[in-house]
């Protein structure tokens, strides 16, 4: 999908190079060949591809050509079903601001409704600012979920495991590791698009090529001190995750002690009279109990208090208590 942005006006759909007369940022979703190719003829650029914007060096997706700044970064993407990170590319000139994604952005979105709502004259530049504004805007309202998402991680995992609810221990082991493992690999993608924010104010504010009037300077100083801010914030988050898996770890521990104890006593238990049964099973001639009238008695009753005091010493230390937490 092809859509020009022009200012006062919705998006519209670009088909012809006079659909995209006027505007000055031309926003390129998954698109096809085609597509790509009326974008290069109308800015006079090279548009990348997906490949071409998937690269980790600094180089590959931080650079210049003539008077075109080519940036891209990851940009974290959350459904109700997934989670993943997909390529932004941008392309900056003088005159047109270019932007590749090939997915559904809200950010993108509410960027594209100030340029339609807007009266006032857009340039690539305030095109550019505008967008990495809305990013930032969108990371913190995520992070701000990903926040509460952990307290109530927190709260879960320091309740433990109940015994008497309809969750089975494995099954809450396993809920409570994934649910760690989706908060940290979360806050990765995360960390990811805040450092591809950072390095492109960093190199819009040094680049000599395009030099960004004063006060878009100062609001492009403003969205990486926000990024720095929300950089900061996914460390401690990172941290909290950290400490929440060690406790997780450290609960699901004390829970297979339990279940150890258990075996510990019902092997305990029957070893005595295991013993003694199998004392007085021997095939000897001389047992002195072999013709006592209540020698079988007497043996049952011994195995029943081998069972009884290893019991009692059991209950007398803890081990016995349904809930030991």
């Amino acid at each position: 999908m092809f859509l020009a942005h022009r200012n006062g006006q919705p998006a519209c759909a670009v088909g012809t190079e006079k659909d995209a007369a006027g505007a000055v940022w031309l926003d390129l979703v998954d698109p096809t060949d085609t597509e790509r190719d009326l974008a290069a003829h109308l800015t006079g650029k090279v548009i990348p591809q997906r490949s071409d914007l998937e690269e980790i060096e600094s180089s590959s997706r931080l650079h210049t050509d003539d008077d075109a700044v080519y940036m891209s970064l990851p940009l974290v993407r959350r459904t109700e079903t997934d989670l993943y990170s997909s390529p932004i590319g941008f392309v900056l000139t003088p005159n047109w601001l270019v932007t590749v994604r090939f997915s559904d952005y809200a950010s993108f979105d509410n960027a594209a409704r100030q340029v339609a709502e807007s009266k006032a004259s857009f340039s690539s530049d305030d095109s550019l600012v505008m967008i990495l504004e809305c990013i930032v805007d969108r990371l913190a309202d995520v992070l701000e979920h990903v926040g509460l998402n952990l307290n109530q991680l927190s709260r879960d995992v320091f309740a433990g495991y109940d015994p008497k609810g309809s969750t089975r221990l494995a099954s809450w082991q396993r809920t409570i590791l994934r649910r760690v493992g989706h908060a940290e690999d979360f806050s990765s993608l995360i960390r990811d698009s805040l450092l591809g924010l950072d390095r492109i104010s960093i190199f819009i504010s040094e680049n000599r090529k395009h030099t960004l009037p004063n006060g878009l300077a100062a609001r492009l100083a403003t969205v990486s001190r926000d990024v720095t801010s929300l950089t900061d914030f996914v460390s401690q988050l990172s941290n909290k995750i950290q400490f929440l898996l060690d406790a997780a770890l450290g609960f699901i521990s004390i829970e297979q002690n339990d279940g150890m104890k258990i075996l510990t006593v019902v092997s305990f238990i029957g070893v005595a009279p295991t013993l003694i049964a199998g004392i007085y099973g021997m095939n000897f001639k001389d047992i002195p109990e072999l013709s006592w009238a209540y020698g079988y008695w007497y043996s049952l009753c011994a195995m029943v208090v081998s069972v009884i005091l290893p019991l009692l010493w059991f209950w007398r230390i803890g081990w016995l208590k349904t809930d030991n937490r």
